[in-house]
């Protein structure tokens, strides 16, 4: 069995600790909001003030990240802000304070995700990617798991008024979730882990020429892997704030809700886990086509007219399960198409769009939604998922990916 370095091991304790309070507290923001008065757009205006400030610093902190190694410090900011943010939820009264705290959180987690990323990209060889970005996105979903589960015991069969209080305690449990984090990024930051990875130097010419935005948009692979990575994501994102309101309009009750949101995440774990078999028998490229157009049908199923826990409870495990195969392998494909001087920048860029996806899908769905009722929202994210794949299937056809 391969021995797992103890500075990846450290990692994991963070992103475990720091993803289970944020899949507690994301589900929360919209019974918050719910409990607060927010109509079906509201929901989704909330939702996406979680992307706003990060869409401005993204490319810059992933830019310092690449040139002054700056890593071990933007993992201890990340995870500082992903315990302050829940707190900062708890304590808000009004749905503009709880887009300012839901702000504050989407940061933190850029944050965070721009720091651990980078570090499995420098400290990984290049053949072992698939495997670390495999157990770095596993342990992510054990976190995206154990926190709905979290959320759907605290808050229980809660509803109107009593979800305020109820959703109070919760997020305060959230904010306590990250506590083991903390020593671990400290000692990080401290012994200035970023001094014992190889990183490029500063000054050097970039490796493959340009990388500025533009030349990292024009390598190839680089766009509609982009795509798919915001598709995906973004279906984590409406699944997770229109869950909570479908089952309101379904007469499904929070605990219900708790449950299939992680039955979600735990098919997302499964096939993380089982990601190197899976790479073993096809293509990278293969496997992110199927990815986007499996979870788009899965994803209309469950948003099928009428669809109840029954349906639910197969749709969403099954939506779950190609989702995961799809974010370690467009995190491969992103660092595989960008310069090794680049690879943080890259990585920021990456989650660049994914949060552009979080502002502007969610706002499309909000409107969507507010017409056709939660389901639209769904709906939204299998069109968009659908036209994701389509874009991966002509890339791959091109030879654009690299596969290697």
């Amino acid at each position: 069995m391969r021995r797992v370095p103890a500075w990846f091991l450290g990692l994991l304790v963070c992103v475990f600790a720091t993803q289970t309070a944020l899949n507690l507290a994301r589900p929360l923001v919209s019974y918050r909001a719910i409990a607060l008065g927010a109509d079906a757009t509201a929901v989704g205006v909330v939702t996406a003030a979680y992307a706003l400030l990060p869409i401005v610093v993204a490319v810059p902190l992933g830019r310092a990240t690449d040139r002054l190694g700056r890593s071990a410090e933007v993992l201890l900011l990340g995870v500082v802000l992903l315990g302050v943010g829940p707190l900062l939820l708890a304590g808000a009264d009004t749905l503009v304070t709880v887009g300012l705290a839901s702000t504050a959180l989407g940061f933190g987690h850029l944050a965070f995700m721009i720091a651990a990323q980078g570090l499995v990209a420098a400290r990984s060889a290049s053949g072992d990617l698939d495997r670390t970005f495999g157990v770095f996105t596993a342990v992510t979903s054990a976190g995206q798991l154990v926190g709905p589960l979290l959320a759907g015991a605290l808050l229980g069969d809660a509803s109107g008024a009593a979800l305020l209080p109820a959703s109070r305690t919760a997020l305060l449990v959230a904010g306590a979730c990250v506590l083991p984090a903390l020593p671990v990024a400290a000692v990080t930051a401290a012994r200035r882990l970023r001094r014992a990875i190889p990183l490029p130097d500063a000054g050097a010419a970039p490796e493959g020429g340009r990388t500025g935005i533009p030349a990292l948009l024009r390598r190839p692979g680089m766009r509609p892997g982009l795509l798919v990575s915001l598709a995906l994501l973004a279906t984590v994102d409406l699944v997770t704030a229109y869950l909570p309101l479908l089952a309101e309009e379904r007469g499904i009750a929070p605990s219900v809700v708790g449950l299939l949101l992680g039955a979600r995440a735990g098919a997302s774990l499964a096939s993380r886990l089982l990601l190197a078999r899976l790479a073993a028998r096809w293509s990278r490229s293969t496997l992110v086509v199927a990815s986007a157009a499996g979870s788009a049908v899965a994803l209309v199923v469950a948003a099928w007219p009428g669809a109840g826990v029954p349906v639910l409870a197969v749709a969403l495990p099954l939506c779950g399960f190609f989702l995961g195969i799809g974010q370690p392998l467009t995190m491969t494909l992103t660092v595989r198409s960008a310069p090794v001087s680049a690879r943080s920048t890259a990585l920021a860029l990456r989650l660049l769009a994914h949060r552009l996806g979080q502002v502007a899908v969610p706002a499309g769905a909000g409107l969507v939604a507010g017409a056709t009722g939660a389901a639209g929202a769904l709906w939204l994210a299998g069109v968009l998922l659908a036209g994701s794949a389509a874009a991966a299937a002509d890339a791959t056809r091109r030879g654009a990916f690299d596969d290697g």
